[in-house]
């Protein structure tokens, strides 16, 4: 939970604007408490192996993930789809690109990669 609470504590001085962090059920209500606790916006995904992945940060960017993942696992999003949350995220655009690239070669997609 450690981990966590840093993540909070980056939202909250701006260093991101949408944090994703995978967690035990377990640690659910821990979680929900202290997000509800600091007034931040999130989404919670259960996943079939029993975690959790919880989505905090700005309403707008919590929109976006839930019009894109929906109920999905984010291993079946379309390589669009990864991009766009990779920069929501605030992942390197660069390797976003890269990324990309593969996730469409595997398609056999072209890309100047």
């Amino acid at each position: 939970m450690r981990v966590f609470y840093h993540l909070i504590y980056e939202y909250k001085k701006g260093v991101r604007d949408l944090v994703l962090y995978t967690l035990t059920a377990d640690a659910e209500s821990k979680a929900i408490w202290k997000l509800e606790k600091n007034a931040i916006n999130y989404k919670i995904q259960r996943l079939k192996n029993g975690n959790i992945n919880v989505f905090f940060g700005k309403e707008e960017c919590l929109t976006v993930v839930s019009r894109i993942c929906g109920e999905k696992a984010l291993n079946q999003l379309t390589p669009e789809e990864d991009f766009i949350l990779g920069i929501l995220l605030g992942y390197s655009i660069s390797e976003q690109c890269s990324r990309y690239c593969r996730k469409q070669k595997d398609k056999n997609i072209l890309c100047l990669a």
